[in-house]
């Protein structure tokens, strides 16, 4: 399978941004520890070269230059899941977000938090 473009993430680059997005400012070995955590052991050599890919495609950045490399997100989370909405809204929906917002609602019933939040949003209550 041919490696995603640039602004697509794959399935493990997505969690390994998940955790820099908690962390912030980690090493390699310090992202493999999370990812142990979580219930997956997945070898030094494995996590190393999704941050290296994940630097060469721009959502990460070394900060030092010195053992052990310490890397930064340089994409925010907003950012990211905002592209990666709009790209599912364009590929999958025509571009409809009324064709979106529907599917949504129709998979399963809201609590009454996810009302509140969306009547916020309906009522431009929030930011």
């Amino acid at each position: 399978m041919a490696r995603p473009r640039a602004k697509e993430l794959t399935e493990r680059e997505l969690e390994i941004m998940h955790i820099f997005w908690e962390r912030g400012e980690s090493t390699v070995n310090e992202i493999r520890d999370e990812i142990a955590v979580a219930g997956r052991d997945l070898a030094y050599t494995t996590v190393a070269t999704l941050v290296r890919i994940l630097t060469e495609k721009n959502f990460l950045q070394q900060t030092n230059t010195e053992r052990p490399f310490r890397f930064v997100p340089l994409r925010s989370f907003d950012e990211v899941s905002g592209s990666l909405l709009g790209d599912l809204m364009q590929k999958v929906f025509g571009g409809s977000r009324e064709e979106l917002l529907v599917k949504l609602l129709d998979q399963k019933k809201l609590t009454a938090k996810e009302r509140a939040i969306l009547t916020d949003i309906l009522e431009e209550k929030r930011p």
